[in-house]
């Protein structure tokens, strides 16, 4: 996973408001919706891909999600958590 280090230090990219490690529940939740063919990013991309984790913006609207151990801190690549 990310290192607490660093995610301690990343802002969203689009509010600058902290992220925090989204917990195993969730990620849970988002690989169910991707397994059903449900899920699209915010560029209305569908998803095909589990993730293996993910950051969570501040007020909890959307998560950044984490692959081969990197973040993918992209506007455009944040699922949207009311989709859930």
């Amino acid at each position: 996973m990310v290192d607490a280090s660093l995610v301690a230090i990343m802002v969203c990219p689009e509010t600058h408001q902290p992220v925090h490690v989204a917990d195993e529940a969730t990620v849970a939740k988002v690989n169910a919706a991707i397994a059903a063919g449900t899920l699209k990013n915010r560029d209305g991309d569908s998803l095909d891909d589990p993730i293996q984790g993910g950051l969570i913006r501040e007020d909890g609207a959307y998560l950044y999600p984490v692959r081969d151990e990197l973040p993918h801190m992209v506007i455009g690549e944040a699922i949207g958590l009311a989709d859930l």
